[in-house]
């Protein structure tokens, strides 16, 4: 629109921009860049890179082998209390994620509803381990993957189906060859938005899962830890994270940014 700046909406706009712009660019001006790739190499800093990498992978695993049919279930399935199950599915977005670790601990600790059959049954203790760095991942992380999915399939064009289904086939062969190459966009999207929030989840991990070096201490649980002793290797794992979130972005940009 043509005309004078609104200097009302433009003034609180710019600070907002500083807001969440100063903050990083002080990272980048603090960064250690004469010892940056040393420090990088250290055995710590190597250790929680990996398990961080790791473990979000298999959390993001687990979102795709469960977190796809839920989302279907939801997009495709009428039934009764569908829309309280969409609103539980959610619920980890806007939980603290220490309220989830502790959730996680009264279900499946050592004295948990399900923990404790697991325990006797089986010998298998979830809690302070890396298993359960994965599974509080994957709690905090499915509701992405579910609503980006769940989105794909309202989106999605039901006359391909509907083709499908008039010549003769089933059910499973529909939605595999069919459903799923219509809403891989959303698939990826979906996994690479869950698989973000894995790596950069902290709450839920130190809270289920502990902070042992080597075993449960992934990289925000380090940059914790070096914050309090060495900030200078807290800056470097922080810049690590900081370039993961910035390609995130940038590989979703088409989709979202520039979206109408």
């Amino acid at each position: 629109m043509a005309g004078r700046l609104p200097w009302v909406l433009v003034l609180p706009a710019v600070i907002g921009i500083l807001f969440l712009v100063l903050p990083l660019a002080g990272l980048l001006l603090r960064a250690p860049w004469s010892t940056l790739t040393q420090r990088l190499a250290e055995p710590q800093v190597l250790e929680a890179l990996r398990l961080s990498l790791v473990t979000a992978s298999l959390a993001t695993l687990f979102c795709l082998l469960f977190g796809v049919p839920l989302a279907w279930l939801l997009a495709r399935v009428s039934f009764p209390g569908r829309r309280l199950v969409r609103a539980l599915v959610t619920v980890p977005l806007v939980l603290p994620p220490v309220v989830g670790g502790v959730a996680l601990l009264l279900v499946l600790g050592r004295r948990g509803l399900v923990g404790q059959w697991l325990d006797s049954a089986f010998g298998i203790t979830l809690p302070f381990t890396t298993a359960g760095v994965v599974i509080a991942e994957a709690f905090v992380a499915m509701p992405f993957l579910v609503i980006s999915v769940e989105g794909a399939l309202r989106a999605a064009d039901l006359r391909f189906e509907e083709a499908a289904a008039t010549l003769g086939a089933s059910r499973w062969t529909i939605f595999h060859r069919v459903t799923l190459p219509l809403i891989a966009p959303g698939i990826v999207a979906g996994a690479v938005l869950c698989w973000a929030r894995a790596l950069g989840e902290f709450g839920a991990t130190i809270t289920f899962a502990g902070n042992f070096p080597g075993q449960t201490q992934t990289m925000p649980l380090a940059v914790y830890i070096a914050l309090e002793t060495e900030p200078e290797a807290a800056i470097v794992l922080s810049l690590v994270l900081l370039a993961v979130s910035v390609i995130i972005l940038a590989s979703l940009r088409d989709r979202w940014v520039n979206s109408p």
